[in-house]
């Protein structure tokens, strides 16, 4: 079956995976847009969290693997194309897509793997380094999240600064400070051992930079007081795409929750006595932004995208200086009154990003791309 022409299609590998990164980016635009213009086309049924679209085709031409190996590359290569004919227009949101269609907008939220293919598996890094810049030469429009992605984009792949369109991500509305109860609930549910938490947010990576995260907690923990833990959230990244990362032996007080799901996640941001996020590399950074909403005090990085997101709300430190990390930590956790300026001043930058604006300008951007 084909559908009329003039139709905007989706890219769906996304709804067919775990709710995290790139794949909340295409949850929360894609639910709102209008269902009766879009089509949704995905190698699976999509999963539970995405059971709010309507119109989803699911050509499962590879099998019931298609979303969780290199399938689902040779799925968006050969499958997907043969489903949209050159009149419709194809948006690829999750930072790949087929290179068979012009007639096609995709978003690229960052190219880590392309500048840093150290930090990935091999196969993985050489597949994007050769698919990236073919992909963005060759679509109608390109979005990215940030200007810093904009920028370096166009100087690795020698893409036209015209043909990118700079659109932040937002932040879902339940990110809002939450209530004690909540608070503690969550904790309990995740076994947190201490309400007192320095906590951070991501998965488990190399370009996470979690391990001199580690490194400045040892060089403090032991300088604050002793009822203040740190609080390691997510989950480890796939294997297909990033190298191993093993953490060896660990300083005291420290928890890993493992994967925490959508719904616990305001609730673990607003009982954090402050959130840390020391990322090498972002090509926007939503977790900090996250934190903010919910009240969390913010130490971030102070390269890439990271300074664009997060304004003058935020400590931002040197990711590569351990004791500059450190430092920052001991004096959130003893000074009260710097919580609670940054605490406020987070709140008022986070207010400025918002998926209702996200998706009006995508939508228009995705219009004006039809109509070229």
């Amino acid at each position: 079956m084909k559908y009329d022409k003039n139709l905007f299609f989706i890219n769906g590998r996304f709804a067919t995976q775990r709710l995290t990164g790139v794949q909340r980016y295409a949850f929360e635009i894609t639910r709102r847009l209008p269902f009766s213009a879009i089509r949704v086309v995905s190698p699976q049924p999509v999963a539970a969290e995405y059971k709010f679209l309507e119109n989803v085709t699911v050509v499962d031409q590879f099998g019931k693997f298609a979303h969780k190996s290199g399938l689902g590359h040779l799925w968006e290569q050969i499958a997907l194309p043969r489903w949209v004919s050159k009149e419709d227009l194809l948006w690829s949101p999750c930072g790949s897509g087929p290179l068979a269609i012009k007639n096609q907008v995709v978003t690229i939220h960052d190219i880590a793997n392309l500048e840093h293919p150290e930090w990935f598996n091999s196969w993985f890094a050489k597949w994007y380094s050769f698919l990236v810049p073919r992909l963005v030469n060759k679509v109608k429009k390109v979005i990215v999240v940030s200007a810093f992605t904009k920028t370096r984009l166009a100087e690795i792949t020698g893409i036209s600064s015209e043909k990118i369109s700079v659109i932040h991500n937002g932040i879902d509305e339940r990110f809002v400070p939450k209530s004690r109860d909540e608070i503690d609930n969550t904790r309990k549910f995740l076994g947190i051992p201490n309400p007192n938490y320095m906590l951070s947010l991501s998965s488990l990576e190399p370009r996470k930079n979690l391990h001199r995260l580690l490194e400045a907690w040892s060089l403090i923990c032991n300088k604050i007081p002793n009822d203040v833990w740190l609080v390691l959230a997510g989950g480890k990244g796939k294997s297909t795409v990033f190298k191993d990362l093993s953490f060896g032996n660990l300083p005291p007080r420290v928890y890993f929750t493992g994967y925490v799901s959508d719904e616990h996640l305001p609730a673990l941001y607003s009982g954090a006595i402050a959130f840390a996020y020391v990322s090498l590399y972002e090509g926007f950074g939503l977790p900090p932004l996250e934190a903010m909403a919910c009240g969390a005090p913010v130490i971030t990085s102070n390269t890439t995208s990271i300074p664009e997101v997060v304004g003058d709300a935020a400590i931002l430190v040197n990711p590569y200086d351990t004791e500059e990390i450190a430092d920052s930590i001991y004096k959130l956790v003893e000074n009260a009154s710097l919580r609670e300026q940054l605490r406020l001043q987070g709140l008022k930058r986070a207010r400025r990003f918002n998926w209702d604006n996200t998706a009006k300008q995508t939508w228009e951007l995705l219009n004006s791309a039809m109509e070229e």
